[in-house]
């Protein structure tokens, strides 16, 4: 009998599941809150909550990690040289500090305009060599002809040994700029990713586990460490690609919508005949947008740990803190400290001056502080501090601004009421400390003239409001969150009607059942095992390597002969169209099966499935102008009997 171990590292819990290998069962699940900034830690702990008898049998690890989408969102990367072939500006903005602009490149048929001027990419690596980890480059249609990306690589290896990334291996699409964005943030991640990669690999080889190790992507199939290791900027956002195929497979369907609610943000997607829908344009990271499948997504800043805080109205987030409730289980003097803490004047508060707010040092060290960090860092220790108690050891306030630096620096954090810390209150989820929450609520409510039972329905009220508006926005693209909400909200009640299974993901969810329910008509799905979802999507995703290859008519005043194809593997010309989709045919077929011989399994057990588009004018009595065809390989590489 064999065992396969999924984790899955999110924003603020740390999952870890068992599920048998021969008929998908959970045998077991842990979870643990997420630890920052050595996310193993975390990971150890969950892992430590499972049945040792079960982890020997272990033959497969799969995890899905925030790692690399935090990386980028900090702007915690490496630092890495950047060299653009083509003669062209170099845009202002592109997230790589060392940057240069060489002589050479191709045209859309792939032939070469300008003589690559290798001395001067020899000259950019030599003086880089000390100053980053690592190097991109993109090139105007590599996509077309990848020649030049592939020298400076060769001889960028050859001077300084470090990794190069090209455009031209992350993406077939066109935009030179896009691919040399994402050339350049995959590069930033690969240093880090390394070190998180062998830290998976030591923590299963001291555990004794003979298991092979995948990691989830971002467009919801799973690749092998080598790969991983090389483009580690398909694993962003793997953590809502993990809730959908976890919410799919949980549930027994392969078409439903589906809302995971996280501590830091509530995130809603589809999944159609077992494949998640993928965004046509790439991801966006932080404020980059990149070249990279990634799952469609509507993203709201609204979770578990959303901080609740009051200024004129109760608000609900955008930003992520401890909750009252645990952190009262983490520090011994933190309820008596939180009770006495005295209620500021209304006119006082803002997002940081609130009767349940305090901050703690994580033991992160800042990069190049200021002063007045260094300051505010003096007086904090391993205990939180409220305001108040900050201003009396400073003898003033500590500005927003240092406050917000140091949060999002990871170096400290914040601790407040969240919509957790309400259901404590309503009894409807009691995992951690109610009597903490119960005071939080009170101080909360007195400025809101409700009781404190009244102000934390209200809050969870919310929270199901939000889920049914970011559910509508994704469905009804375009149609923007106000109108929807104005429907929903209006005088007349109104209910939208979801023709396609909706099921719930995350901690607490079932408590969200009942007021989800009066807001759309739907069948809801809270799916056993629903709070560890994310990581039973990191384990049950499937092997899909994606291959798109283009034909074109090498000249169009003679379109019926000299055909170019452009894939992956290059370039190549043929005198007859058939030709052409033959090869195109084969090569795509044989990258595939390339791609997933490190999944160990069979070939016959890897399904190919062929579309083809073609792009034919009115009237045209020619071969194609345009023949564009992709390959979709899938496999299950958690299930293979030979591992």
């Amino acid at each position: 009998m064999q065992y396969s171990l999924g984790i899955d590292a999110g924003g603020t819990y740390t999952d870890a599941v068992i599920l048998r290998d021969s008929d998908s069962k959970i045998l077991d699940s842990g979870k643990a809150l997420t630890t920052y900034p050595d996310l193993m830690i975390g990971i150890r702990n969950a892992i430590d909550k499972l049945d040792p008898e079960y982890l020997k049998k272990v033959k497969l690890v799969s995890v899905s990690t925030t790692l690399s989408t935090n990386i980028i969102l900090e702007k915690a990367g490496y630092p890495v040289g950047l060299i653009l072939v083509g003669d062209y500006t170099i845009p202002k903005e592109l997230p790589a500090e060392h940057c240069i602009a060489v002589r050479g490149g191709h045209n859309s048929n792939g032939e070469e305009l300008h003589p690559l001027d290798i001395n001067e990419v020899e000259h950019f690596a030599l003086s880089l060599k000390k100053k980053v980890s690592a190097f991109a480059v993109s090139s105007y249609f590599s996509t077309r002809n990848p020649d030049h990306e592939l020298k400076i690589k060769e001889v960028i290896l050859k001077l300084t040994g470090h990794p190069v990334v090209c455009g031209h291996e992350l993406s077939q699409e066109l935009g030179a700029y896009e691919r040399a964005a994402t050339a350049v943030l995959n590069a930033q991640l690969i240093p880090i990713t390394y070190q998180f990669i062998h830290s998976i690999i030591a923590e299963v080889k001291g555990r004794k586990l003979d298991a092979k190790v995948l990691m989830l992507k971002c467009d919801g199939s799973v690749i092998d460490i080598k790969g991983a290791k090389q483009r580690p900027i398909e694993t962003i956002f793997s953590g809502p690609a993990a809730s959908i195929i976890g919410a799919s497979h949980l549930s027994g369907l392969d078409t439903c919508a589906v809302i995971d609610v996280g501590g830091t943000s509530t995130d809603v997607s589809i999944i159609k005949n077992g494949l998640p829908e993928l965004c046509e344009k790439g991801a966006v990271v932080g404020d980059w947008q990149t070249r990279v499948k990634a799952i469609k997504m509507e993203t709201s800043a609204s979770g578990g740990d959303s901080h609740v805080w009051f200024m004129k109205y109760t608000r609900i987030g955008p930003k992520r803190v401890i909750p009252l409730c645990v952190a009262a289980e983490h520090y011994p003097n933190f309820r008596e400290k939180l009770e006495k803490n005295p209620v500021p004047l209304r006119t006082m508060l803002n997002e940081h001056i609130q009767p349940t707010k305090f901050f703690v040092r994580t033991g992160q060290i800042p990069i190049d502080p200021t002063e007045s960090e260094e300051k505010l860092l003096e007086v904090m220790g391993d205990e939180p501090l409220s305001i108040n108690e900050i201003l009396n050891k400073m003898k003033r306030f500590p500005s927003p601004c240092v406050l917000d630096s140091l949060i999002n620096q990871r170096v400290i954090q914040a601790i407040g009421f969240t919509p957790t810390d309400a259901l404590h209150v309503l009894g409807d989820y009691t995992g951690w400390d109610v009597e903490a929450a119960q005071i939080g609520a009170k101080k909360l409510a007195r400025f809101t003239h409700m009781d404190p039972h009244s102000f934390c329905k209200k809050i969870k009220q919310e929270i199901a409001r939000n889920m049914a508006y970011s559910l509508m926005s994704f469905i009804m693209e375009g149609r923007g969150r106000d109108g929807i909400r104005k429907i929903l909200e209006g005088e007349i009640p109104a209910q939208y009607k979801v023709s396609i299974p909706v099921v719930l993901l995350g901690g607490p969810v079932k408590t969200y059942y009942g007021e989800l329910k009066k807001l759309i008509d739907a069948d809801i799905i809270v799916p056993e095992h629903a709070q560890v979802g994310n990581a039973v999507g990191a384990l049950v995703g499937k092997g899909i390597k994606r291959v798109e290859i283009m034909i074109r008519p090498e000249a169009m005043e003679n379109p019926d002969q000299n055909f170019l194809v452009f894939s992956p593997a290059g370039r190549k010309k043929f005198d007859h169209y058939r030709a052409a989709v033959e090869y195109a045919q084969k090569t795509g077929e044989g990258l595939i099966q390339n791609s997933m011989k490190s999944f160990g399994l069979p070939e016959g057990s890897i399904k190919i499935d062929t579309s083809i588009e073609y792009l034919t004018p009115p009237e045209w009595k020619h071969t194609p102008m345009e023949t564009k065809m992709t390959f979709v390989g899938i496999c299950a590489p958690g299930y293979s009997e030979d591992m």
